[in-house]
């Protein structure tokens, strides 16, 4: 094996997925910590210190303790080069963590060992099992009161739709919580807080056939149980079939504590031997192969202002195939130009580093002069292909967008205009009229006041906003359609995008029903089209 195919084929990508508080960001510090990327985790919590999740960048992610982003991180383990897709927790911010999905190879689920499957968690999982991406599931907290474990397993096959497998199996919660069992060695691990933050920590490993080192280290009322629930487990579980898990249809079930840093690494490194090298992308000529193909890569997010210092765009880029390589030439598809990328990084949070090469698997951040759009696709010069698009999720919340000062026009249309190339918010305009009115459409309510704050702190204009009735929107699919010959109901307003595509917005499900049956023909979508 050359050293090209050598470097793809030691890179892990995956995502993690949880439901806001599940511990996603602390397990995330806590990779990093393994790595070496990082010397001190910072909680999440801890907003008395300084110190704020490495991954969580944001002004307003540091004032709420929430992930509304999603960022990247990439740190070396073992031999293994890991690039992590931290996403937004809130489902305010699905559509951002869809995005970032399309960019991975696997997932990791996050539950809260006291909370099992949550509304979240069942949105993001639906989004793997479409796109067949491998899950593997940590259930943290373990050091609090958690809910029974068979109970536990039990909610994730019925409402998830997949058998589980646990690796590990705890022994007690909270107080008493005494450590895991690990099914494949026949041992108990015995749990250990260690101090938050670092990574030195005391744990023994007890073979389950020592009944006397058992019985001290964990109790007989503790031994016994484990005892029975490993037997009924061993007859009751899926058994472990790797191929299962890389079809997406089964997913190993670790527990631990991401705080008090037991079970992470013990998952990483099981984690890291489970999932796959980079995985071939389906474009327009078929699938493209990671280690066949010279450099080829597609946006998946566009971040405006990352840095105060810097005021920039980024546009972030999974490679899917080859090596990218400084000052190389390259085609931007959909612009039909061939280019150099500008400021190639990869970014560690607010940290950047330039690059000089990097490999299929690796996300890197571009300098975006503003010609990128989500779904692009950037490959060789002599190469003509398109990765398939990322849909657009339909916006479910709508508001008025006022201007304050009317002196500040210009940079008010810039701002709007730049987070909505983002894709964290849609802009409309009332047909037949130019940007004077402005109409905002988002997923989750929580993206207006992410709206009102960044164009406050990044472009000083300051905005109202006026919520509007209409829940259902409907992109026109005919291209030939007149619009003003459109007859609707009394509820429905017609409004154009940034690309001038027509779209109808409607109050009631029911007005949608009535505008087709009153327009012969006309046929309307759900989804927005790249």
């Amino acid at each position: 094996m050359n050293n090209y195919d050598q470097e793809i084929n030691r890179r892990r990508t995956f995502a993690i997925i949880s439901h806001p508080d599940a511990g996603k960001t602390t397990l995330t510090e806590k990779f990093l910590l393994y790595g070496g990327a990082i010397n001190l985790a910072g909680s999440v919590k801890g907003k008395a210190t300084a110190r704020h999740a490495v991954s969580d960048w944001m002004e307003i992610e540091k004032e709420r303790g929430i992930s509304v982003t999603s960022s990247v991180l990439q740190f070396e383990y073992e031999g293994f080069c890991i690039n992590i897709l931290d996403t937004p927790g809130h489902q305010d911010f699905s559509e951002d963590t869809y995005r970032t999905l399309m960019a991975a190879d696997s997932a990791v689920m996050v539950i809260d060992a006291s909370k099992g499957v949550e509304a979240q968690t069942r949105k993001l999982f639906k989004v793997c099992v479409m796109r067949k991406i491998p899950i593997f599931t940590f259930i943290n907290k373990m050091d609090r009161d958690a809910n029974d474990t068979f109970a536990l397993l039990d909610e994730i096959e019925k409402e998830l739709g997949i058998a589980t497998c646990p690796i590990n199996w705890p022994i007690g919660s909270g107080k008493r919580f005494k450590g895991v069992y690990d099914r494949d060695k026949q041992c108990v691990i015995t749990y250990s807080d260690t101090e938050k933050g670092t990574k030195e920590g005391e744990s023994m490993e007890i073979s389950a056939g020592d009944q006397e080192a058992l019985l001290s280290a964990i109790g007989k009322d503790a031994a016994d149980l484990l005892l029975d629930e490993i037997a009924l487990l061993d007859g009751a579980s899926a058994e472990f079939d790797l191929d299962l898990v890389r079809a997406g249809e089964l997913t190993p079930v670790f527990f631990g504590s991401a705080l008090t840093n037991f079970g992470v690494e013990f998952f990483l490194q099981h984690f890291l031997k489970m999932t796959t090298t980079p995985l071939p992308r389906q474009a327009d000529v078929g699938l493209i192969s990671p280690t066949e193909r010279d450099f080829s890569a597609f946006v998946f997010k566009i971040q405006a202002n990352m840095n105060k210092a810097h005021r920039d765009r980024i546009a972030f880029m999974r490679i899917c195939s080859g090596k990218y390589e400084a000052s190389m030439e390259v085609k931007h598809v959909q612009g039909g130009k061939v280019m150099r990328l500008s400021q190639p990084q990869q970014i560690m949070a607010s940290e950047r580093k330039i690059l000089d090469e990097a490999y299929a698997g690796d996300i890197i951040g571009v300098f975006d002069p503003g010609i990128f759009s989500i779904g692009d696709t950037i490959c060789m010069p002599k190469e003509q292909f398109q990765y398939e698009g990322i849909p657009t999720f339909a916006p479910e919340h709508f508001a008025r967008v006022r201007q304050m000062d009317t002196m500040k026009r210009k940079q008010f249309v810039k701002g709007i205009t730049q987070i909505a190339q983002e894709g964290a918010i849609q802009i409309f305009q009332e047909f037949n009229t130019g940007m004077e009115e402005i109409i905002v459409g988002v997923v989750g309510v929580l993206q207006f006041d992410v709206l009102k704050y960044r164009l406050e702190n990044e472009y000083n204009v300051e905005i109202k906003l006026e919520p509007l009735p209409y829940e259902h929107i409907r992109w026109i699919e005919n291209k030939d359609i007149d619009l003003n010959k459109l007859t609707g109901t009394s509820d429905m307003k017609k409004v154009k995008d940034l690309k001038g595509n027509p779209l109808l917005l409607f109050v009631n499900a029911w007005s949608v029903g009535m505008t087709l049956d009153r327009n012969k023909g006309l046929i309307l979508s759900e989804f927005g089209r790249d």
